[in-house]
């Protein structure tokens, strides 16, 4: 079916029946289709309606239950849908944790989620306060920027870590010009034994962070919980340990086993 809208001219074809395909096998009241009555719903021919099939099945998308009992979805979707729902569920826990943060700082408190070599903000609250700092939602930075970057290299695996380290522009002291390393690995390691890392105007002169990492069932690093606001040093070190405790309980809500983690301050 042609569709008449300019603004979908960049749309490909094959691609929109694939996803036609997997929509109508989501669709079905039963637990299968054939290939002529997926055809017939989607619109297609049996030979490109059977190609289409082939390919979703090597990625798992569609898996076959034999030339007479037809298709359905296949185990390959439950990674995609767990990744969607992973990143819901994060959401739903934190914003009550983000808002009693930001309460108890009396300023910007906000979640982070992070995305291939990036970190994206996915929720924030702010203080009632006449100046506050704020961070959009939706922006992407590096996942090695300043107080949160910190709070997620110290709790990655080694491999993950070493691999982190070897990129030639890190962010975690502001530019990468400045970045020292042998500040880092103390910084790193003071993180491990806090549950936290600060930014003090590194990124942004008089503007300080502290974050924690949120770490999930798999024992790595998802994201960040970070306080930021024209706070004192002294200010900082007092609302650390409060970002520390606010990571700690999301990351239980999570499923993560933090015994590994922060033995003293479980203990």
């Amino acid at each position: 079916m042609e569709n008449k809208d300019t603004d979908n001219k960049y749309i490909v074809p094959a691609v929109e029946q694939a996803i036609r395909v997997l929509l109508c096998l989501a669709g079905s009241k039963s637990s299968h289709m054939g290939l002529t009555e997926i055809c017939e719903e989607v619109g297609i021919h049996k030979s490109k309606a059977f190609g289409i099939l082939h390919t979703l099945q090597r990625f798992s998308l569609v898996q076959s239950r034999g030339r007479k009992k037809g298709y359905s979805l296949g185990t390959g979707l439950i990674a995609l849908s767990r990744k969607v729902l992973d990143g819901i569920n994060v959401i739903a826990f934190a914003d009550p944790i983000i808002k009693d943060l930001s309460d108890k700082v009396n300023g910007t408190a906000a979640l982070g989620i992070i995305d291939g070599d990036t970190v994206v903000v996915v929720s924030r609250y702010e203080s009632d306060k006449k100046i506050i700092v704020t961070t959009r939602v939706g922006k992407h930075v590096p996942i090695s920027f300043g107080a949160h970057g910190k709070a997620i290299a110290a709790f990655l695996p080694e491999d993950e870590l070493n691999e982190l380290l070897k990129k030639d522009k890190l962010y975690f002291h502001g530019a990468p010009e400045n970045l020292d390393r042998e500040r880092l690995i103390k910084e790193l390691e003071l993180a491990r034994e806090t549950g936290y890392a600060t930014d003090i105007g590194e990124i942004t002169p008089g503007l300080n962070a502290a974050a924690a990492p949120v770490i999930d069932i798999s024992k790595k690093p998802i994201g960040y919980l970070l306080v930021l606001g024209l706070f004192s040093t002294e200010e900082i070190k007092e609302y650390g340990p409060l970002v520390a405790e606010a990571g700690r309980d999301l990351s239980k809500q999570l499923g993560a086993n933090l015994d590994e983690y922060f033995k003293e301050s479980e203990g």
